[in-house]
């Protein structure tokens, strides 16, 4: 498997363009099986997860084409053959569920593998189940398979998730679109990636409104038409690259970054001493003087702190000058990259749900292995700073959220490299 080495010491100086959303775009692609008519994504990210997607679609009969150096998506499911989303394709990647509406809205049936997905803890499908269930759908489990049909078509309903299910919210939005009479999805997910794919879905003639509220309201069309939709910046990533100049020094602009995407993010970086300026192409970010302080963070639904940004917060908290404490409370599972830096020379407690970091001097170069995506990207985030050499293992996981990671922290005076095995 290849690794990436990374050789600590020295300032960041430049800029990182950032990438559209990984989330939103493996979001937005199951969008096409709603319409006979194109779909294409422009901004799309260049990730194993997106030709992941690209394989399922395929698989059920749609055509999906990468154009322009994989930045745009040019998709097609005008001559479906299958609603059948087989476990082999499936188990790879927890975003492959979301073709369940979709599916079911257009032919009234589906059969769709459980997913897969990174090993970070259980992220259940009863939400998706319900509230589809709510809309008239008959749902059962067998032999690894949720066998969906609807046999008088699917009808609007008034659905109250009792968790803010960002996957949830956009299966059941994306089949409301084409139910009969009105949805009201309540406690629905505020993400940018929803409101992403509800300006996606609008585009295509869905009507719906609410959408970045607690509270959806869809109101079923006859059928949906083609449309080409930009997808909205990546989040994750921007938060990611913002956190290079605060971990190793120096000033980093992030082409294409906006505050509103990372607000809650900033507020903390504001307090661990760290500058964000907005400028004309992004978000120009420097640490002030001296060492970071210490903060406490808690993950919540959008607009909190997100979940894919804990590890990578506490890579930089692992040298700030303090006690941290990181609470995360989405996925139970979350902090296995906890014994990795602890591996470079970090003091991190963790109980449960909860992790205890206490600023060190300095972190030392160490082999480690990351467990899954966000933690791969922590570990080199921690390498940056770290004193010599870090070799970071298994980092198949990198590809499948981060484009280029190698070449855009090169770029900004980063010494990485990838060791191809």
């Amino acid at each position: 498997m290849d690794s990436i080495v990374v050789t600590g010491g020295g300032e960041l100086q430049g800029e990182i363009p950032i990438a559209g959303a990984k989330n939103a775009c493996l979001t937005l692609m199951p969008a096409t099986l709603l319409s006979e008519e194109p779909l294409t994504l422009t901004n799309a990210p260049r990730l194993s997860d997106i030709k992941t997607m690209t394989e399922l679609l395929a698989s059920l009969g749609a055509e999906a084409k990468s154009l322009q150096n994989g930045q745009v998506l040019a998709m097609s499911s005008h001559d479906l053959t299958s609603a059948h989303a087989d476990y082999d394709i499936v188990r790879k990647m927890r975003a492959s569920n979301l073709v369940l509406g979709p599916l079911l809205a257009r032919f009234g049936h589906a059969e769709v593998s459980l997913p897969g997905g990174c090993a970070i803890g259980a992220r259940p499908m009863d939400l998706h189940i319900h509230g589809l269930e709510a809309m008239g759908a008959e749902i059962e489990l067998r032999d690894g398979y949720l066998h969906a049909k609807a046999p008088k078509g699917l009808k609007g309903a008034v659905y109250e998730m009792n968790f803010a299910s960002v996957g949830a919210t956009e299966n059941i939005m994306m089949a409301a679109t084409l139910a009969k009479g009105t949805t009201v999805l309540k406690n629905a997910a505020r993400e940018p990636e929803i409101v992403d794919l509800a300006t996606c879905l609008r585009a295509m003639g869905a009507q719906i409104d609410g959408d970045g509220t607690s509270e959806i309201t869809i109101q079923g069309v006859d059928r949906l038409h083609g449309a080409t939709h930009p997808v909205v910046t990546d989040r994750i990533e921007l938060g990611t690259y913002m956190l290079a100049p605060a971990i190793a020094g120096g000033e980093v602009e992030c082409i294409g970054g906006r505050i509103e995407l990372v607000g809650a993010f900033c507020e903390k970086l504001d307090a661990a001493g760290i500058h964000v300026e907005e400028t004309k192409r992004g978000l120009k970010v420097a640490r002030r003087n001296g060492r970071v302080s210490a903060v406490d963070v808690t993950t919540e639904p959008f607009p909190g702190f997100p979940t894919d940004l804990q590890a990578q917060m506490m890579a930089m908290l692992c040298t700030a000058d303090g006690t941290s404490v990181l609470e995360e409370k989405i996925f139970e599972n979350r902090f296995m990259h906890a014994p990795e830096l602890v591996r470079m020379g970090a003091d991190i407690e963790v109980h449960g749900g909860h992790a205890t970091v206490r600023g060190v001097d300095k972190l030392k170069g160490a082999p480690v292995m990351a467990t899954d995506l966000r933690a791969s990207v922590s570990l080199i985030l921690a390498g940056l700073a770290a004193e010599g050499e870090t070799v970071v293992n298994r980092v198949y996981h990198l590809d499948r959220g981060y484009e280029k990671v190698v070449r855009k922290l090169s770029s900004v005076g980063a010494r990485i490299e990838r060791i191809k095995e």
